[in-house]
């Protein structure tokens, strides 16, 4: 009997004992599962031979550990919100769709050591609203929280909004549960924050975007949770101006700002035409703004005189022209709204080519004062810049001219446009990639822009963890 022929008895073979396994409650039709295989922003379209949906981890070890022995590969996703494609399945033959969304259960909350057991299914905004039950703070914040799940934020390293004061998701983690490629599990749920015996193994699989195995819970660190909020939106003087205001406003706070979220007049001016409910903030347009909140865990009114002073020494220095402080919680929402809906208000405009960029913040104004003529000489374009200016994070989106498709616009110049992007965070020292990870749409991104010995390094991770390449094929690393 023919090689081939083999094959595909043994897949076959294969792919009925992963559907036994999980049982009918587990494997999606071919219509439940077509959503999963169309990545967030729609630029990839897949195909898998089985989608299915465990439901424990140990159902999870059992599906991987057949694959493993039939040589299928191995998709894990969580929400599906992902912007590079990282979670989509393009072999419609070979590779299982693994979706962790029945791992949906916190575990435990411990109100004593400020933690938290959740399973990779989880919801972010049900982690969330679970801390806050016990009068505690999961900080992870972003846009797709209410289908973003605890395992793509753990396997992408989400940053999102709050990045400033508690660092991206791998500096919330204090225990992961794994599936290893060969379908053992690696569980290290201890919770500790001190443990120091050996390597630290749970960073191999923080970013490494199912690459090296499928993370089915953690333990994460949770905070206080902060009794008062002072929001400001403010029209500053440049960009350069909001670095030095964001300085200011660290010093003068005693450390307590939560967030800097930079938005460009440009990005301002789709909230307002697309998103129902937007509103100018502020009597006279600018061109440069700064959404600054302050948050503690202290209830008294000392939050606000400080924002005050921060704003007073602003206003007196010249980097703030004018600027609102919310006083109600609506008033707060709607502050945050003009921030959190511009990737909505380009896409409902026609989309966007989007560059998720990183330079210390001291070079932030430098980049954007280089990169605009730059991709001037390129080709005509428009520009949606916004971003966690508190954490050197820009999106550096751009957009087709009027009357142009985006389609059209991504195959030429989308790809000329990019690489000037990208080329010109690189010679500052900075990421193609702050937040959003590299899954298929940057793998050659990261072949020009990281370090040949470090993509040797994780090149050898890959082969040692998983020799025989099934987990997430062509992602990140590529094939």
């Amino acid at each position: 009997m023919p090689a081939i022929q083999v094959n595909m008895i043994q897949h076959a073979a294969a792919l009925a004992e992963i559907a036994r396994i999980v049982g009918p409650a587990g494997v999606l039709a071919d219509a439940d599962a077509a959503p999963l295989l169309r990545d967030e922003r729609g630029l990839y379209r897949g195909a898998a031979a089985l989608v299915v949906r465990p439901s424990t981890v140990e159902q999870v070890a059992a599906v991987v550990r057949v694959c493993h022995d039939a040589r299928l590969g191995v998709v894990p996703q969580g929400g599906n919100t992902g912007y590079c494609g990282g979670a989509t399945p393009f072999d419609g033959e070979r590779q299982v769709l693994l979706s962790l969304s029945r791992l949906n259960r916190v575990r435990e909350v411990d109100d004593v050591g400020f933690t938290m057991t959740a399973e990779a299914g989880v919801v972010l905004a049900n982690a969330q609203s679970a801390a806050r039950e016990h009068g505690l703070l999961l900080p992870l914040s972003m846009g797709s929280e209410g289908s973003a799940q605890i395992g793509g934020n753990l396997s992408t390293n989400a940053g999102g909004l709050a990045v400033l004061r508690y660092g991206t998701m791998r500096e919330l983690v204090l225990g992961l549960e794994v599936v290893l490629p060969n379908g053992e599990v690696l569980s290290a749920l201890k919770g500790l924050r001190k443990d120091n015996t050996g390597y630290d193994l749970k960073a191999m699989f923080l970013g490494a975007e199912g690459t090296l195995g499928v993370i089915t819970a953690a333990v994460l660190k949770l905070f206080p949770e902060p009794r008062s909020r002072q929001t400001a939106w403010l029209a500053v003087a440049s960009l350069d101006a909001a670095c030095t205001l964001l300085g200011r406003a660290r010093r003068e706070s005693g450390d307590q700002v939560v967030s800097a979220e930079y938005v460009s007049r440009r990005s301002l001016d789709l909230v307002l035409k697309h998103v129902a409910g937007a509103r100018e903030p502020l009597e006279q347009p600018a061109t440069h703004y700064l959404l600054l909140e302050l948050a503690s865990a202290d209830d008294d009114a000392g939050l606000r005189a400080k924002l005050e002073r921060v704003l007073a020494g602003g206003l007196a220095s010249g980097e703030i022209l004018d600027g609102t402080i919310a006083d109600s919680l609506a008033q707060r929402s709607a502050l945050w709204m003009l921030r959190e809906r511009v990737p909505e208000a380009e896409k409902r405009d026609g989309g966007s080519v989007k560059h998720d960029v990183s330079v210390r913040i001291g070079r932030i104004a430098e980049f954007v004062a280089r990169a605009e003529p730059a991709l001037a000489a390129v080709a005509p374009h428009r520009l949606s810049i916004y971003g966690h200016i508190g954490d050197g994070n820009l999106h550096f989106n751009v957009l087709p001219p009027a009357g142009q498709g985006i389609d059209e616009f991504r195959a030429e110049p989308g790809e000329a446009l990019s690489t000037c992007v990208h080329d010109l965070a690189a010679e500052l020292g900075g990421s193609f990639s702050a937040e959003h990870g590299v899954g298929i749409l940057k793998v050659h991104e990261l072949e020009r822009y990281q370090l040949p010995t470090a993509v040797a390094l994780m090149r050898a991770m890959k082969r040692a963890l998983d020799p025989h390449g099934i987990m997430n094929p062509g992602k990140m690393l590529g094939r």
